[in-house]
Order: C-alpha cells, then sequence, then structure tokens
C-alpha cells in the first residue's frame, strides 16, 4: 500500500470513528429509528469511499481502523480481536507463560504503559508510565488489539521478545530486548521514620500482599507508630475488588466504591467493623503510575476523609471487563460496569486527584491537546530525597491546612500524566 493511501486508511478510519462515536452517545437518548440512521451514514462513507476514491483502499484496514479507534474512544481497556486473535487468547488464558511485567492500556492509538511492576523485566529496562509501545517484534501497535498485544509479550520463561517504545523528549523509537521471566509480586515493606512515623509500602495487591500489608500496620503500631503513611506509588496490579479490602483496613463504616453499567444494576461495597485494624492518623502516596485497586483504595479514604492523598492524579483504571463474542467468531473485551468513588467519580474515567498535589518526576507534559509543548523541567530535588514521602510525614504529623499554606516549591504542582511529543495526537473526541 502507497504512503498515500496508508494516510487515507488511517484519516478515514479517524473520521469514521466520530460517526460511530456520534451514533454511540445519540444511542443512549435515541430512538432505534436513531441508531439505525447513523450505522446508515457509516455504511454510505465507506460505500463512497470505495466506489469514489482515487485507488480503491484497503476496506478491510479502514473498519478496523474505524472499530479500534472507536474502542479506544470510550475504553482504553477495550479490544477487538477476530476469531483467529481471540481463539489464541483463550488458549492463552489456560497457560502460565512467562511475561516481561508491563500493564497496558491504549494511548494516542498505540499501545501505552500503565506501568511496569516493581522488580520486572520492564521495569529493569526503565519503561515507565510515560512511554509507548510502537512495536512488539517489527509488528506495528497501531490499531493492535490491547488484548493481541499482551499476548505477545508473553511467553516461554528465558525467551525474548523487541519493542519499540516511543519516550518524552525522544525523536525516535527505541528498540529494547525484554528477555521474558516469571514475575514475582513485589513484596510489602515497612520502616520506621522520624516522630513515630510508620511507612507501608505496597507495589502491587496480588498474591498474599493485603495480609501483608495488615500486619506490617500491626507490626508498626506494636513498635510505637503514632501515625501512618501508606505508599501505593506505582502499584497497578491487584483487582477493585482487593482495593476495597485494602481500603477496609482503616476504615469501621461507610461505602468504600460501587460499580454500575447500563446493564449491570448498582452494587455497593462497604466497610465493615471487623476489617478495620487502626484509627492511626494516616496519608496516602500515589503517582501516575498507580492504577486498578490502588485507586479504589486511595479513593475511598479520601473521600471519607480518613486520609489525605499525597502525589499525582493516578491512571484511572477501574471496571468490569467482559468478552463479548460475535457471530463470526470474533470478540470485543468491553467494560460493561465501572467503579466509582463514593463521590460519584468514575475511577476509570478521572483517576484519583490528591488532595496534596506533588510532582514526582523532574519534567511533565501538557495534557491538553491544543498545547503539545512540554513544561520546562522542575527543579531537581537533592539527590536521594523521596520528595513525595517527605511531603506526606509532613501532612500526617502537621496536617493538611499547616501544609498547604507554606510557600509552595516548583515541585509541588499539580501535573497531568505526561504525553510522548513524538506520539502522533488525535482530535479530541468528546
Amino acid at each position: 500500500m502507497s504512503r498515500r493511501i496508508k494516510f487515507f486508511v488511517a484519516s478515514t478510519s479517524t473520521c469514521l470513528v466520530f460517526v460511530l462515536l456520534f451514533g454511540a452517545m445519540r444511542g443512549k437518548s435515541a430512538s432505534p429509528e436513531d441508531t439505525y440512521r447513523h450505522l446508515a451514514v457509516y455504511t454510505e462513507v465507506l460505500s463512497r469511499i470505495k466506489s469514489d476514491y482515487v485507488e480503491e483502499p484497503d476496506m478491510k484496514s479502514v473498519t478496523v481502523g474505524a472499530v479500534n479507534g472507536l474502542l479506544e474512544s470510550i475504553d482504553p481497556y477495550a479490544s477487538y480481536l477476530n476469531a483467529d486473535q481471540y481463539k489464541q487468547w483463550l488458549k492463552s488464558k489456560d497457560e502460565h507463560k512467562a511475561d516481561v511485567g508491563l500493564v497496558l492500556s491504549k494511548k494516542f492509538g498505540y499501545v501505552g504503559i500503565v506501568d511496569a511492576i516493581p522488580g520486572s523485566p520492564a521495569e529493569k529496562a526503565g519503561l515507565t508510565t510515560t512511554d509507548v509501545l510502537e512495536t512488539i517484534n517489527g509488528v506495528a501497535t497501531r490499531d493492535m488489539p490491547l488484548a493481541f498485544a499482551q499476548l505477545l509479550l508473553r511467553g516461554d520463561p528465558g525467551t525474548t521478545v523487541e519493542v519499540g517504545v516511543l519516550r518524552f523528549r525522544k525523536p525516535e523509537p527505541q528498540k529494547l530486548t525484554l528477555t521474558r521471566a516469571t514475575i514475582q509480586v513485589p513484596p510489602v515493606t515497612a520502616k520506621m521514620m522520624a516522630d513515630q512515623v510508620g511507612v507501608v509500602e505496597v507495589g502491587s495487591l496480588e498474591g498474599q500482599n493485603l495480609k501483608d500489608a495488615a500486619a506490617k500496620v500491626e507490626d508498626l503500631e506494636k513498635q510505637g507508630a503514632k501515625r501512618l503513611v501508606l505508599d501505593l506509588r506505582h502499584c497497578a496490579t491487584g483487582g477493585p475488588e482487593e482495593g476495597a479490602k485494602l481500603a477496609n483496613l482503616f476504615l469501621d463504616k461507610g461505602l468504600i466504591v460501587y460499580t454500575e453499567g447500563q446493564k449491570v444494576p448498582r452494587q455497593d461495597i462497604n466497610a465493615t467493623a471487623a476489617a478495620d485494624i487502626t484509627h492511626l492518623p494516616l496519608a496516602v502516596i500515589v503517582n501516575r503510575g498507580t492504577a486498578g485497586g490502588a485507586e479504589v483504595a486511595a479513593a475511598a479514604l479520601l473521600d471519607d476523609k480518613r486520609a489525605e492523598v499525597v502525589g499525582e492524579r493516578t491512571y484511572g483504571d477501574a471496571s468490569i471487563r467482559k468478552a463479548i463474542t460475535m457471530e463470526d467468531g470474533s470478540a470485543v473485551i468491553l467494560s460493561v460496569a465501572k467503579y466509582y468513588s463514593p463521590s460519584g467519580k468514575a475511577i476509570q474515567d478521572t483517576g484519583v486527584t490528591p488532595s496534596v498535589p506533588v510532582t514526582e518526576v523532574e519534567a511533565a507534559a501538557a495534557d491538553d491537546d491544543s498545547n503539545p509543548q512540554a513544561i520546562e523541567p522542575a527543579p531537581a530535588p537533592p539527590a536521594g530525597e523521596d520528595m513525595l514521602l517527605k511531603k506526606a510525614i509532613e501532612v500526617v504529623t502537621k496536617g493538611k491546612a499547616d501544609v498547604v499554606s507554606a510557600p509552595q516549591g516548583a515541585g509541588n504542582s499539580q501535573t497531568s500524566p505526561l504525553t510522548p511529543l513524538n506520539v502522533p495526537r488525535p482530535n479530541k473526541q468528546q
């Protein structure tokens, strides 16, 4: 396919996304006749492309691009798998293969990195939330189903996979070779700091980490801790249910989170007094790599006013996903219900905005499509100094009012997730 046709296919796919998205949004309140009328527009556009365009385009690419663009515009974790891909995906679910340790979502049509699991091959290679995978083993991720990308990254222990990575402020993709390994759940750690502040670091909510976190909290209290800091940075694995249980360790009553969808009735998850283990003053640290269950916990503790949340806005990943099969054997993996904070915010849509915003990294990019220019790097903190932990300790010992009224440094401004500047930016679709 010529470069001009490739450009046309990409542009047409984007236009078709607008048509489909508009129809989907109108379909919520419109009659069935209105919905079918929007679909008729889509069909007519396809017909005109095929009959009137200067060269006959690859209609399969146009259609697949439109479908993937539509899914990404409403759900960055959705996937459309053709029949063969869906068969491979189902087979892989029953196999315990090695991985590189990446948590993924769709971003600007490509496969974006939510975070790299601490201690994983991806984390050791320096991959982080700001990166985008352009290729996997030479295959472009543009319009690649998210579930299929995850499938390509898995394999036998010791085997390798090559990825092309688009990085912030880097003009060209960087090629990295990752060696697959059995991913270990990062352990829960704890330490006592000055002023009788106990710090519990939870890098994952999988495995036995919830029980370990409870044990660490109780042990810190026995050591004389009078205040606690719960560090949830880079905690992107573990389901929302585990996040609710984590929040319940610090709550004895009230709504923690609720789920609801178009065809899924609301279900509340409330705290129980029996699961509550401490009433010590609490601060929670999050960053842009905080996702999933950790976001549920942070949102619940913040909305309940049980804790101040310090750090950066979290990634946004909390929903119930379901594979919906089609007549031809293909499938759509789609969020059928979202998790909502007690205040009614969809965590997947908004993430968790800290009550005490502090920037963790040295540079940030604007999260506004109308302004792709990078913000100038903030002054670097002293070597080895953990600014977010320092701020969290100040908040839990002095109180938020005293801390936020103090003069703010360059690193204390709220930022949005970084946007790699060399990734093509689509137009806003909402």
